[in-house]
């Protein structure tokens, strides 16, 4: 089976022609295609995601996976990680029994629990009472309880360091956020194997001229990937343009979407907490955003509008999230790999989402 598009995302770059796919992979790539257009792009993986389409992950049940999954794959989305805010032990633990993992489309690529070992300082919209200091014995009850492949956590917290150690030998990414660590702090978490920061600038130290915290250590670390919510809300222009510029090539976009993405405005919940969305921007009683209703197509188109070239943006979307995430097959269209494809028009609307070469969308 042949797209019929004029490009390729292969490897970062724009390779012209068409794409093949045979048995769910990619056969070849550049083959003549005519007069064909439009782009075929690795299918985006979005690494926190707390609901979609009215779906709360946090209390979603099969049914309502299946209708989030369906929404997700509609904005482009192949692969995505359910996240769980900080919540009471049970809470979490029974959030984590129902995560799927019959590998259905999209993919679940495993729980991304942001929390519950953050700053006190930064919590943003988690609840402090749920908050807890690194405790190993509860890290593990929470990895035995379902499939955690991502762990959101504040490294200047004492015994931080023990749980990214327990982490990396059961192979779920470790991430820096929801911190107060200074610049040094974040250095030193990074060498003990952090390798990515959580929405970037957001619910962490402010950056200061002789104290640049989390956000300045991660921008010039170039083997830390950063993580970037781009809905025009939870960073200016002009900082989104900083982080790009200084991080470049290790930048992944997430949306941190909650139940309103595509549902509208309304009243909601996020894990238990109560939040009301006005013209697509969540807050809660204290006026503190919690979340994003932007989809991942438009993170893309965001990006490109800021001035990122194209390519670059959709491998934001794909293959950056993909090496995150321990998966970066997911992030290519080289052969060999799985036909997880976005098709987009010229103007970066999604025509066709295959899914192991099948067809989701379109």
């Amino acid at each position: 089976m042949r797209l019929a598009v004029g490009a390729a995302l292969v490897d970062g770059n724009l390779v012209p022609g068409d794409v093949e796919v045979v048995d769910g992979l990619v056969a070849a790539v550049g083959l003549n295609s005519g007069n064909s257009s439009g782009i075929a792009a690795p299918g985006f993986v979005d690494l926190q995601v707390n609901g979609f389409a009215g779906v709360d992950f946090f209390s979603a049940d099969d049914g309502g996976y299946r209708r989030a999954g369906e929404a997700l794959l509609r904005c482009g989305v192949t692969a995505y990680q359910p996240t769980f805010i900080t919540s009471p032990e049970e809470e979490l633990t029974a959030a984590l029994r129902e995560v799927p993992r019959n590998g259905g489309s999209p993919r679940v690529l495993g729980a991304h629990l942001e929390g519950p070992f953050i700053a006190p300082e930064r919590l943003g919209t988690h609840p402090a009472e749920s908050r807890r200091d690194p405790d190993r014995a509860l890290l593990e009850r929470l990895l035995d309880a379902g499939p955690v492949s991502h762990v959101t956590l504040a490294p200047e917290l004492p015994g931080a360091f023990e749980l990214v150690e327990l982490l990396h030998e059961r192979g779920v990414t470790v991430a820096c956020g929801h911190s107060n660590a200074t610049a040094a702090e974040a250095r030193e978490a990074f060498a003990h194997g952090a390798r990515t920061v959580t929405h970037i600038f957001n619910a962490m130290r402010p950056f200061a001229a002789r104290e640049p915290g989390l956000a300045g250590a991660a921008l010039v670390s170039s083997d830390v990937a950063v993580q970037v919510i781009l809905d025009g809300v939870h960073l200016a222009d002009d900082t989104a343009r900083l982080v790009w510029q200084a991080a470049g090539g290790r930048v992944a976009l997430v949306t941190d979407a909650i139940a309103a993405a595509g549902a509208g405005d309304g009243s909601y919940t996020l894990a238990g907490i109560d939040f009301e969305v006005e013209n697509g921007v969540a807050r809660n009683s204290a006026s503190v955003l919690a979340g994003s209703t932007v989809p991942m197509i438009e993170a893309v188109r965001n990006l490109v509008a800021l001035g990122a070239p194209l390519a670059a943006a959709l491998a934001a979307a794909s293959a950056v999230p993909a090496r995150i995430s321990g998966r970066p097959e997911l992030g290519t269209l080289e052969p060999g790999s799985s036909a997880d494809i976005v098709v987009l028009d010229d103007r970066l609307e999604i025509v066709r989402v295959l899914v192991a070469g099948d067809d989701a969308v379109g």
